[in-house]
């Protein structure tokens, strides 16, 4: 059934930026028209007369599904760490969408995450991009692959330490990765050699070097675990060698080196902030580092890290970042467009705009504000929750 919300205050979190009163027209789970008085006689009929309306909120990192609710080591499955190398494990072997972190996901207005492996690896291994509603994760899918997940400080060198074996120093940590890198390149200029030359033999397939092709071909970046600003100038070292592109995941050293971070044009996905500091590489957390960062042109995106700071609570995440000096409209961004650009899915969702993805969600109140609630969320044209 089509769906009509009327008389809205739309922020469509693009060029168009707020549209103080309007309706959007619903077809098929995409947003067919934005306008005003819109009429059909067989659409459902949502009044946000009064109501703020929002695209749905985006998490460009974490992980739900992996690390299952109030289970333990039974839904544990973001770490493979018997090996600091694995970049064939794939993240939808291992999400469970009927984790209630999902449902309580959707409450918030969290419509779509970027999820996958944890941080004890050097290379983790493959993160996907899903929508938060279904039963189903292959029916859940927007983008997988959607990065390979890689790791620098602490982690990998704790993990490992704890199991006397190499990575235990950052300079083990850079040169596994660059070993598999340069293992990797080796095998797809072999391959790609037998493809053009009859007389030579295709390599032995290694299902690791495989699925790191895609980096190497620029379809997927590196998510690089780095919080400290050594890390950080590490992670750029290495992407740089192999000319891959990158994100910088959790960055919590970022506003310090802020003035090298403008020159690279990397984008940041930031946190998670509402924590304490429980080990020595984020000794600097502080909310002010979105905003800085976003204030000198880098395009930030804010995380949970479910289920280090969970899923529901994104959009705290994003007001505290706002009360702690970023732009209120940069610190939506932060949890929309911005972090849909960076995962590679702004055709589909991040913004109100006709022809993308019916994914909206309908506040009482200014999200920012504690005391305002989610009267509707919406995920591809379907009505996932209302408060009544």
């Amino acid at each position: 059934m089509d769906i009509i919300i009327k008389n809205a205050k739309i922020y469509t979190m693009d060029e168009k930026g707020i549209l103080e009163k309007g309706d959007i027209l619903i077809k098929d789970g995409k947003i067919a028209l934005i306008d005003e008085n819109i009429h059909s006689q067989d659409a459902h009929v949502i009044d946000a007369t009064g109501r703020l309306v929002f695209p749905g909120f985006i998490d460009a990192h974490s992980h739900i599904g992996m690390w299952e609710d109030s289970v333990g080591f039974e839904g544990a499955d973001g770490n493979e760490d018997s090996d600091p190398v694995t970049p064939h494990l794939r993240a939808i072997d291992a999400i469970n969408p009927f984790d209630r972190s999902f449902e309580e996901a959707i409450e918030g207005g969290v419509t779509c995450v970027a999820t996958g492996p944890g941080s004890a690896n050097v290379i983790g291994g493959q993160f996907c991009v899903i929508k938060t509603f279904g039963k189903r994760i292959d029916k859940m899918v927007v983008k997988e692959p959607a990065a390979m997940k890689v790791a620098f400080g602490e982690n990998p060198k704790s993990v490992y330490h704890e199991k006397h074996q190499m990575p235990q120093t950052r300079m083990a940590t850079a040169a596994i990765l660059r070993e598999a890198l340069f293992k990797a390149r080796e095998y797809l200029n072999k391959k790609l050699e037998a493809q053009q030359d009859e007389e030579k033999d295709m390599p032995e397939f290694d299902m690791k070097s495989e699925s790191l092709i895609k980096v190497l071909t620029k379809e997927i970046p590196l998510k690089a675990h780095a919080h400290r600003a050594d890390d950080i100038f590490t992670a750029i070292r290495i992407a740089r060698e192999f000319d891959v592109n990158l994100t910088l995941d959790h960055v919590t050293d970022g506003y310090l080196i802020v003035d090298e971070l403008k020159q690279e044009n990397i984008p940041c996905i930031v946190g998670p902030n509402l924590t304490d500091r429980s080990k020595v590489e984020l000794k600097n957390l502080d909310f002010k580092n979105p905003g800085i960062l976003s204030k000198e042109g880098i395009l930030v995106a804010i995380m949970t890290d479910h289920p280090v700071i969970p899923q529901k609570y994104l959009v705290l995440c994003s007001a505290l970042a706002c009360k702690s000096g970023m732009d209120e409209i940069e610190a939506l961004k932060a949890i929309t467009i911005n972090p849909a650009k960076i995962l590679g899915i702004d055709n589909r969702v991040g913004s109100i705009r006709e022809g993308k993805d019916a994914d909206i969600v309908i506040y009482k109140g200014h999200p920012f504000d504690i005391f305002s609630e989610v009267e509707y969320v919406l995920i591809d044209g379907k009505v996932v929750y209302h408060r009544k």
